[in-house]
């Protein structure tokens, strides 16, 4: 298995509060990218939001390929999302990116 850091973009279509940013962090904890080497070393968050309301999610899975920690990478980041009450409606994800690879 290899650990692979993971950024998904997406859209908050609606102002979202600190609360629902909180919350989305706190799900995604254990998937905070700063326990990996790259993490630390690009001092890398687990969320981003900027201006226009457009975010990116930094995850860190751990999988056999590239390909598998992207598909895990957006349900994890989907389900975080939801479980903050914002539904894919209000944010859309764009497509994964591989950001980082830690051996």
């Amino acid at each position: 298995m290899t650990t692979f850091v993971i950024s998904v973009p997406g859209t908050f279509v609606h102002e979202v509060t600190a609360a629902e940013r909180a919350a989305v962090v706190a799900y995604l904890r254990p998937a905070d990218p700063q326990h990996t080497a790259l993490g630390q070393l690009e001092d890398l968050d687990i969320l981003t939001v900027h201006d226009n309301g457009t975010f990116t999610l930094r995850l860190e899975m751990e999988a056999d390929d590239s390909h598998s920690a992207e598909r895990h990478a957006k349900r994890v980041a989907a389900a975080a999302l939801r479980q903050a009450g914002i539904d894919e409606d209000q944010a859309p994800l764009g497509p994964t990116a591989v950001t980082g690879i830690d051996t």
